[in-house]
């Protein structure tokens, strides 16, 4: 017995050693991949192993019906999730509440400020390796008897700040030094900001959780209606912010928040959810950080405020460039809020609301147009205009504004950057992120084609467009396909709760596919087509 004990120890110190081992040669390749590989290749790298994975997982589980999706459609869903699109192409009650769980994880992950806080700690890492390469390249040309250099990371660690001799003057003088005189406070700034974020996203999540869940504990007509789907709470507290905070617009519910069109309160806790994750983001983040700089990490906050460029971080903006992302934002709130009232007050899309709940729901819906894809409404019965308004707000980036300032030197010197890289051959080839949805848009035209011929209502080339600006603005919002509009009634078909997509083919699936990797990258190719010029 005492043998078998010994040899079943040495069996579990050799398994330990072997999975130590492992890890730490995953950890090495892994590591050397992310700064030796372009950044657009890691993030491709990242979404497509993020969405097989999401499939695979999604195809272990068993749903809620008797009826299994396809393959595509799982694959579908997966990708939908990764890139936070929202696009669907089953019926979310179909999932099981294990699926529902695995695809909060998948846009849990796949946001844009997850994604950007896990690129804000890689970053110090690459910081920290480009002062090792750099320390051993002054100890190979320095004088062999002279003592070993110190470690920067050592020094990272212990919090010591060395400044060179060269620019102790210059440090003594400014009381907010340049990187170049001071690497270590970029190190220092970027570690403080990478918490922030990290923060930003847990207090905004356990909030809104929070909120939700207590408005479903004290409202019965809302928990009523998960009660009657078989939806547990607690599950659809959690998808519905995660979601919605990542801007993807998924909700666990058939009808995504048609059912919840009377529950203004639940609309108000989602409106800030939507705007503190996406379009407001960088000023939040900006006050954020001004807030904090007060009490704590004075130097650092000071820093990332008066260096944005330096510091690297796309979602940090200069002050007024934030001040007027935010009157951007409310601006096309505005626009869209008097369009949407002027036109869709009294239609059927808005029956059965009072006052008060049309205007939280026309808020609601406005405020999801541009990235977040949730809505009250069905698509397909507002009016047109106000479809080609929402096509609009989901082309354009999340961080659209209007800057009427002039250029100063570093954006002149930004600018002549990008006329230095467009001297290239390859970036003269690419096409502006308008070219390429237009192929998109004619690609699935191909491949629809019967169906356009033989259901041409529904299969209307304006459907087709905001289903493909849609995925690209990774939005979700779809006009879905009803069977009262067809032209040659099919005795055998059932409207189902899931998007326009649903009823295309394989081919046209796979090309959305491709458009929400695109719109979920489209960070990118955001100078794409410069070398065009239009005369």
């Amino acid at each position: 017995m005492n043998k078998f004990a010994c040899y079943g120890k040495k069996l579990q110190h050799l398994c330990s050693c072997s999975w130590q081992l492992t890890r730490f040669f995953i950890y090495c390749c892994y590591h050397d991949l992310l700064f030796r590989v372009n950044p657009f290749l890691t993030y491709i790298l990242y979404f497509i192993s993020l969405s097989l994975v999401g499939f695979g997982v999604l195809k272990a589980l068993k749903p809620r019906t008797l009826s299994t999706p396809r393959n595509i459609d799982l694959f579908f869903t997966s990708v939908s999730a990764a890139t936070v699109s929202s696009m669907s192409t089953v019926e979310m009650e179909v999932f099981s509440n294990a699926q529902l769980v695995v695809m909060t994880v998948l846009m849990f992950v796949g946001g844009e400020v997850f994604t950007s806080m896990v690129g804000l700690h890689l970053k110090r890492s690459k910081i920290i390796r480009t002062w090792k390469s750099e320390v051993k390249v002054e100890s190979v040309e320095s004088d062999p008897r002279s003592p070993p250099p110190v470690d920067p990371s050592d020094q990272i660690e212990l919090n010591i700040v060395t400044v060179p001799e060269r620019g102790l003057a210059q440090f003594e003088s400014q009381h907010d030094v340049f990187s170049s005189y001071n690497p270590f406070l970029k190190y220092d700034s970027i570690k403080f900001l990478g918490f922030l974020v990290l923060g930003y996203l847990v207090v905004i999540h356990i909030l809104g959780v929070t909120s939700v869940l207590i408005y479903l504990a004290l409202v019965s007509s809302a928990n009523n209606v998960l009660r009657n789907k078989g939806i547990k709470t607690f599950t659809f507290a959690i998808f519905t912010i995660v979601s919605t905070f990542a801007s993807c617009g998924f909700v666990p519910t058939n009808e995504n928040m048609i059912v919840f069109g009377k529950n203004s309160g639940l609309l108000w806790i989602l409106i800030p959810q939507v705007l503190v994750g996406n379009t407001l983001f960088p000023s939040c983040l900006r006050f954020l950080i001004w807030v904090v700089g007060k009490k704590i990490k004075k130097v650092e906050a000071n820093y990332l405020l008066n260096h944005t460029t330096e510091a690297g971080y796309m979602h940090l903006l200069p002050s007024l460039h934030s001040v007027l992302l935010v009157a951007t934002v409310f601006g096309f709130i505005l626009i869209g809020f008097i369009i949407f009232c002027s036109l869709e007050w009294n239609s059927a899309a808005l029956s059965g609301l009072n006052t008060y709940q049309k205007v939280v729901g026309i808020l609601f819906q406005c405020v999801n147009a541009r990235h977040s894809g949730e809505t009250i409404v069905d698509l397909s019965t507002i009016a047109p205009a106000i479809l080609v308004f929402f096509v609009v707000m989901m082309y354009l980036p999340p961080y659209t504004s209007f800057l009427p300032i002039k250029r100063d030197e570093q954006s002149q010197l930004e600018s002549e950057g990008k006329e230095k890289r467009r001297e290239k051959f390859a970036d003269n080839l690419i096409f502006s992120q308008l070219s390429y949805l237009v192929i998109f848009i004619i690609l699935i035209c191909i491949t629809e084609r019967k169906s356009m011929k033989e259901d041409p209502i529904n299969f209307s080339v304006l459907n087709i467009i905001v289903e493909v600006i849609s995925a690209y603005g990774n939005v979700g919002f779809t006009t879905g396909y009803s069977c009262e509009r067809q032209l040659r009634p099919d005795p055998n078909c059932v409207n189902k709760w899931y998007g326009f997509s649903g009823k295309w083919s394989d081919e046209g699936k796979l090309s959305l596919i491709i458009v929400m990797f695109f719109g979920r990258l489209k960070k990118f190719n955001m100078n794409g087509g410069l070398a065009w010029k239009l005369l």
